[in-house]
């Protein structure tokens, strides 16, 4: 039974766009506001995007809304319609606190509302959740319509969202999906930066980045895991077996958003880890979740504090309040020998603050990104330069350096640094994805799979915890020596995972696991569920996964047949799971490397303890993760051969094509 407290909320979801004009509101003084967009659009474009916006509300407001739309255009860059802005508090709520007639329809719901929760959204007022773009929704007119399409809804009825706009109810059947999410999707010569910039100030597009815009963003955990399987196997390729990481160095940049699971996944491995951090809010906002030890805002004292750490084979985190340029730099010269070495600044957004130069500060940055949008690019390639100079030191030094999927190297390049290999064309540093995380986990299979209790209780999650060791302690039994580090290094994650105080927002989890993993534990959480040991549980996973994205920088940086460039993969995974059972389904243009250099899928799917859900995760989660491995084993990856091989003995019903071997000598003197 629901309590009154949830009444007026319920209310309010209902009604969608209220009947009444609401009181304007004005932006919080002390929020952490997104970066002022560029002025892009010319007088006429001006105009449409005001016209454009318009058309959610009633003619009777069109004049006062107008001109306050075209302030907020003017002032921000973007019409947020942060009048709009709902009175209730943004968090996951248990899932039966939301009026709704489908339980799938209020389990989206719920994911919609911890990726907006300020606790975890990067830029709640604007509707961000992570990387500096990365939107639920453009405006606060399309989440009030979209929440109240979700409360009207029948398990007969499918939501189409583009890009944010709810394009309305649509007769669909059970077995389809409850909504399809598409994020950005562009004619391909119309997927540069700067139309991003023009098409998202327009209203008609925006950045979905991975998870934010398919509403399955749990907070930083939603990386930790991965990261923490980085750095540790990072450090595994440098050390020798008889050493640990502690006292050893993981310097980095980046706390905003995804970035922010870094320093926790370096105290879960075992290292110091150095973490830059320009946006002063952002690394106190993390010093205050305890997912950083110390915080230091000056040079001269970060290096005393990290001679120390080094003397004392300490295991901590360090946020330093500045630009990482400068730390890489200092380091070098007061000759602190870096064992690590990566950056997670969102270069993926390099011209709108994903990226900060050295010697400005993060006002005059800001003012830049603004006013003169030239001058800041500019300095931005200067700091690139200045940055890759100094990583070059290190190296020269010693330092394992990998691009963490940001698109680093990539703008580097097109700075002019000196990035690249002798032989011209390769990067002379690895994406983590060639070195460790592909050959390691994507072409076996594993990948972040995660679920979020949907009661809100955190003695749920303590049970599907002790539900998911259970199961992956059975599986290793018989468990392959090519995979049995995968499975160790996963059962310690689970088995510690509570200890870690991980959950922001949402009762949520992550856990890299195969697909006999996924679908193992996903049967045995609505065996729970049925039994009532547990409340309803939605699944889910990062983009960032085997099957789901095609990224040529990152997630397909390993496959080496000429391919990685193509995106069918993508589309394929988020057409096969719409149909596999699916409760919704979303496919992006851009993510964690940037608008036009990648396509990226995913899912979300309600276990409510029913004998269907049991069919369709079984579908479902087999298919999600072996379209992927099945394209690995045609690029010719050995791990995923392997992986492919042993599903098809396991599944006589799957038939893979799987390529023949050719002999290097073959193709010596042909041309």
């Amino acid at each position: 039974m629901i309590s009154s407290t949830y009444t007026n909320f319920q209310k309010q979801i209902l009604q969608g766009i209220p009947s009444e004009l609401p009181v304007k509101k004005a932006y919080p003084i002390n929020g952490n506001p997104a970066p002022k967009r560029k002025d892009i659009l010319s007088v006429e474009e001006k105009q449409l995007a005001i016209r454009n916006a318009l058309r959610y509300f009633p003619e009777k407001w069109h004049s006062e809304l107008a001109i306050e739309f075209a302030k907020e255009l003017k002032t921000f860059g973007r019409i947020y319609m942060h009048r709009f802005k709902p009175n209730y508090e943004l968090f996951a709520r248990p899932i039966e606190a939301y009026p709704a007639k489908s339980q799938q329809a209020a389990g989206i719901m719920l994911m919609i509302q911890n990726n907006l929760n300020p606790a975890v959204a990067q830029h709640p007022d604007e509707l961000i959740t992570y990387g500096g773009n990365g939107a639920v929704f453009q405006n606060w007119a399309q989440y009030l319509v979209t929440m109240q399409y979700l409360a009207r809804m029948t398990d007969e009825q499918t939501l189409h969202l583009y890009s944010g706009h709810p394009m309305g109810l649509f007769p669909s059947s059970k077995e389809a999906p409850r909504v399809v999410v598409t994020n950005g999707m562009m004619v391909p010569n119309y997927s540069k930066q700067d139309d991003w910039e023009k098409f998202n100030a327009l209203g008609v597009t925006q950045y979905g980045q991975m998870t934010a815009g398919s509403f399955m963003y749990i907070g930083p955990q939603g990386i930790v895991h991965g990261t923490t399987i980085t750095v540790m196997n990072a450090f595994r390729k440098i050390l020798n077996s008889t050493e640990n990481p502690a006292g050893k160095i993981f310097l980095t940049s980046g706390l905003g958003g995804m970035s922010g699971a870094q320093p926790k996944a370096g105290n879960i491995a075992g290292c110091i880890t150095v973490c830059a951090e320009v946006n002063a809010k952002a690394a106190t906002k993390r010093h205050e979740q305890g997912w950083i030890d110390v915080l230091i805002d000056n040079l001269d004292e970060l290096v005393i504090r990290v001679k120390q750490a080094q003397k004392n084979n300490e295991i901590v985190s360090i946020a330093f309040i500045g630009n990482i340029v400068d730390v890489w730099e200092c380091f070098d010269t007061e000759n602190i020998y870096i064992h690590v070495g990566s950056d997670q600044t969102s270069l993926h957004n390099p011209w709108s603050g994903g990226y900060y130069p050295v010697g400005l500060t993060f006002e005059e940055s800001n003012d830049l990104i603004r006013n003169n949008p030239e001058a800041f690019k500019n300095k931005v390639q200067e700091s690139l330069v200045r940055q890759t100079n100094s990583i070059n030191n290190h190296a020269a030094k010693g330092t394992y350096f990998f691009d963490y999927g940001n698109a680093f190297l990539l703008e580097a390049s097109r700075a002019g640094a000196a990035i690249f290999a002798e032989n011209n064309i390769d990067f002379k540093y690895p994406s983590y994805v060639q070195d460790i995380l592909g050959p390691m986990c994507f072409d076996y299979g594993f990948g972040p799979f995660r679920w979020v209790c949907t009661s809100g209780k955190s003695e749920d999650l303590d049970k599907t915890d002790a539900i998911a060791m259970k199961i992956l302690t059975e599986i290793m039994e018989n468990s392959p020596k090519e995979i049995q580090l995968q499975m160790q290094d996963n059962i310690t994650w689970i088995k510690n995972a509570k200890a870690n105080k991980l959950v922001v927002g949402s009762q949520a989890r992550i856990l890299y696991a195969d697909a006999e993993g996924r679908v193992k534990i996903a049967e045995a959480f609505n065996k729970a569920i049925a039994s009532g040991e547990i409340g309803a549980v939605v699944l889910g996973r990062d983009h960032h996964d085997v099957s789901g994205t095609d990224s040529p920088y990152r997630e397909t940086s390993n496959i080496y047949d000429g391919s990685k460039f193509t995106a069918d993969m993508a589309i394929h995974n988020v057409i096969g799971d719409s149909f596999r059972g699916a409760t919704w389904v979303s496919i992006h243009n851009g993510g964690g490397v940037g608008w036009g250099e990648v396509i990226n899928g995913g899912f979300g799917m309600l276990l409510d303890g029913t004998k269907e859900a049991d069919r369709r995760l079984k579908s479902m989660l087999f298919y999600d993760v072996n379209n992927g491995i099945a394209r690995r084993s045609w690029a010719r990856n050995d791990e995923a051969l392997f992986a492919i091989k042993r599903e098809m003995e396991r599944r006589p019903d799957l038939k893979v094509t799987l390529p023949n071997i050719v002999e290097d000598s073959i193709l010596k003197n042909l041309f």
